[in-house]
């Protein structure tokens, strides 16, 4: 049976017969049509469009759309005066765009120093002072949010650490496209999106796949620390870590490690530590 309007008109009603009468005209719905068209494409502009000239794109790698289930939602909110301030005159220097149209030279863009990718920084207090504490260490540090880019840049620029970049977009992008065969000493992915319902599992960040992509570009022996408070998410990243044939648990039991001393503890392990959750870390090298 065909669906019914929800107010239908009535058969012969004058209404029914200049809806009639309009769309039989074709140049009325070329016109329409035309409209349509433009006001999709303004708005794809202002989407394209960064929210600070100069700073990070808005779709840094949008010809490089596909249809793929992601693990981050990127996330609006105000940007505060120093954080806008930070990207305005930082990211030009410590800021960059991952569109997928290049293979970064990391002893160029750290000026020689040992990198380690860092995936989802949040407002970047632990990247901050990892970067403070390590000088010798660059941090390639990836997020969406733009008030931690400009946050982290802040915080970094404050404390005088010149061995942070700011990467913008899609890590998959990246790993895949944009990073040179067993070139980082490092990956670290603290407090990932748990996507704790069930039906939305496949969207978690560390899965074979991902470990797929991260393998090839990691130096042998290079540690792959993932930390998480979810506990069904550490099993998760437990199991699917023990069970890639390139990575190796630095664990003597096999299981979980302790917190290194180099993981700041941060305010939002805090909070959940205050909840009673429970922080796992995973410590994987890879061979």
């Amino acid at each position: 049976m065909s669906e019914q309007p929800l107010n239908p008109t009535p058969a012969g009603s004058h209404d029914a017969d200049v809806t009639s009468d309009a769309t039989s005209d074709p140049s009325a719905t070329d016109e329409a049509a035309a409209l349509r068209a433009a006001s999709f494409e303004r708005a794809r502009r202002l989407r394209m469009e960064p929210r600070f000239p100069g700073g990070p794109a808005a779709d840094p790698a949008g010809s490089h759309h596909e249809r793929r289930i992601r693990s981050f939602q990127p996330r609006r909110s105000r940007v505060t005066t120093g954080q806008q301030e930070s990207l305005e005159r930082l990211w030009p220097t410590w800021g960059l765009d991952i569109d997928g149209k290049r293979v970064l030279d990391l002893a160029e863009l750290f000026d020689g120093l040992p990198v380690v990718l860092e995936i989802g920084f949040g407002m970047g207090e632990a990247t901050a002072q990892m970067a403070a504490d390590d000088p010798g260490t660059g941090i390639l540090a990836v997020d969406v949010h733009t008030p931690g880019q400009g946050n982290l840049l802040g915080l970094a620029d404050r404390a005088g650490s010149t061995n942070v970049r700011v990467a913008n977009g899609d890590a998959v992008i990246l790993l895949r496209e944009m990073l040179a065969p067993a070139s980082l000493d490092g990956l670290r992915v603290y407090f990932p999106d748990p996507w704790p319902k069930a039906r939305h599992h496949k969207r978690r960040l560390i899965q074979p796949e991902f470990l797929d992509l991260v393998a090839p570009v990691l130096k042998p022996g290079a540690i792959v620390h993932c930390a998480t408070d979810w506990e069904p998410y550490a099993e998760q990243m437990l199991e699917v870590l023990t069970a890639h044939p390139r990575f190796e648990n630095t664990a003597a039991d096999g299981g979980y490690a302790p917190r290194p001393a180099f993981r700041p503890l941060t305010r939002f392990e805090g909070q959940g530590l205050d909840k009673g959750h429970v922080v796992h870390d995973l410590l994987f090298a890879r061979v």
